[in-house]
């Protein structure tokens, strides 16, 4: 159990930083992330294996869904394709029920960032500076997981 959950923390702090820095999420940590929770779920949590299958499908649909339907209508992406496969491999890990919950608080996480950033700063024009989101979603993650990983 405990390879997995380190694997799981590896990988977030790297993908954070990624982000930070480059305001990418490289697939050669999103994907290693994704499979490693459907292996987490086949190895430890068999029962809830589908719930996790259904979480990563859910999880890059719907952010793929918001992509797509916001770059039709604005004409510019959004947000980035990494973060689409990064909330997948958090479906992954913690299964689809978990989805709306991590989703809010990635973006409640995001929003207070914003304003602390804007207020700070007393310049609107950080309002229009792009937001890596992923540190948002692995802190939701992080957050999350004592409860949805049955460590509580």
């Amino acid at each position: 159990m405990l390879i997995f959950l380190s694997i799981y923390l590896v990988l977030n702090v790297i993908l954070i930083r990624c982000d930070m820095r480059s305001g990418l999420l490289p697939d050669r940590f999103t994907c290693p992330l994704l499979w490693a929770g459907l292996l987490w779920h086949c190895v430890l949590h068999p029962p809830f294996l589908a719930s996790a299958v259904i979480g990563a499908i859910a999880g890059y649909a719907g952010f793929a869904l918001i992509y797509w339907g916001y770059r039709f209508m604005r004409h510019q992406e959004g947000l980035g394709y990494g973060d689409i496969k990064f909330l997948a491999a958090l479906g992954a890990w913690h299964g689809w029920q978990s989805l709306p919950m991590l989703v809010f608080l990635a973006a409640l996480l995001a929003g207070c960032a914003v304003v602390t950033k804007t207020c700070l700063s007393r310049r609107l024009q950080v309002l229009k500076n792009p937001l890596p989101f992923g540190p948002f979603l692995a802190a939701a993650g992080l957050l999350m997981g004592y409860h949805t990983m049955g460590l509580g």
